[in-house]
């Protein structure tokens, strides 16, 4: 008995169109996530913050596609605790509003990568 067996490669998966296509959700998902960080960041400054003047919350923005920065605003690491003017120099300890942006984005990353991938994989 003989058996011939032949195949071909063809289609998104050979041709590169998938890897283009993961690519381009990487980036998509990265910049979704760093806007919905920076949503969540200026909601939490609402709440921590008494008097606001808006030059801090107009600083905050997303660089590179990815990063959520305060555009190194002199007093950003003081709002946040971290500066070298906080606690034990000065009674203030700072806001948490870093840290709660983090651990509400940590949260939400997964259910907005998975409703972006959706849009995806139909193409791959």
């Amino acid at each position: 008995m003989r058996l011939d067996v032949s195949t071909q490669s063809r289609g998104p998966l050979f041709d590169g169109r998938a890897q283009a296509l993961a690519n381009r959700y990487v980036d998509h998902l990265e910049r979704q996530l760093a806007d919905e960080g920076r949503n969540i960041l200026l909601d939490e400054l609402d709440r921590v913050l008494r008097t606001q003047t808006p030059y801090y919350a107009t600083r905050i923005k997303v660089e590179d596609g990815n990063k959520i920065t305060d555009s190194r605003v002199v007093y950003g690491p003081w709002l946040a605790g971290i500066g070298s003017r906080n606690y034990p120099v000065t009674k203030f300890r700072g806001y948490d509003h870093w840290i709660v942006t983090r651990d509400k984005l940590n949260a939400r990353k997964r259910g907005i990568g998975e409703r972006l991938l959706r849009r995806y994989t139909g193409r791959m």
